[in-house]
């Protein structure tokens, strides 16, 4: 399964979660050639979310590991985009009041990336989203 490099995407929490899991039947084709084809990457805010799920109790496992599994298995990297370019263009995100859809949705489009998502609203709303 050999990379093209050639792009990057953004992942939503949900799909890593998934990815981690091994469910890999509920990602489109689609996703899956986009995961397979690019540069794969999450925010800094997936981090933050998928600790929220952790103490929640909706997942059982840390982030870190996670995390670190997935950057053995699919090269998975950790953006660095600064909070204050995220912010401003999440302010300007109007369609959603989920804090992490915004914040997520915010930085794909800073980044100017594709962002993979199950999530109808993202989807309606962000041209370059992939499902």
């Amino acid at each position: 399964m050999g990379r093209s490099k050639q792009s990057i995407v953004y992942l939503d929490t949900h799909i890593v979660v998934w990815l981690y899991a091994g469910l890999t039947k509920k990602l489109t084709e689609n996703a899956k050639k986009a995961i397979e084809d690019c540069d794969v990457f999450i925010s800094q805010m997936v981090r933050l979310e998928l600790q929220y799920l952790f103490e929640i109790g909706r997942i059982k496992v840390k982030p870190s590991k996670i995390i670190k599994s997935l950057s053995k298995s699919i090269n998975l990297k950790i953006t660095d985009c600064p909070l204050s370019k995220i912010i401003d263009e999440a302010l300007k995100i109007d369609w959603t009041r989920d804090v992490f859809d915004r914040l997520l949705t915010a930085e794909a489009k800073t980044k100017q990336t594709n962002f993979i998502t199950a999530d109808e609203k993202i989807r309606v709303n962000y041209s370059q989203a992939i499902w």
